[in-house]
């Protein structure tokens, strides 16, 4: 499991959400130049859908995107 973790420091900070935590997650995404920000929580980061080319998606969507890529 852990080839699949990167820990990154975090030296900017961001004010995109109305929650600091979600900041904060969103901040350590862009350092880690992450694809995707996978969360259920619908009241803050997803309904920004994207920030810096990084998707803000559910986990059901994760699953139709693997799922799209297993039928090619």
């Amino acid at each position: 499991m852990a080839g699949h973790v990167d820990l990154v420091a975090v030296v900017a900070t961001l004010f995109i959400c109305n929650d600091a935590d979600d900041d904060h997650v969103i901040a350590a995404a862009v350092t880690a130049r992450a694809e995707l920000i996978v969360t259920g929580d619908r009241k803050h980061p997803l309904p920004i859908g994207t920030h810096q080319g990084i998707a803000i998606v559910t986990a059901r969507e994760v699953v139709e995107r693997i799922e799209a890529r297993g039928q090619t």
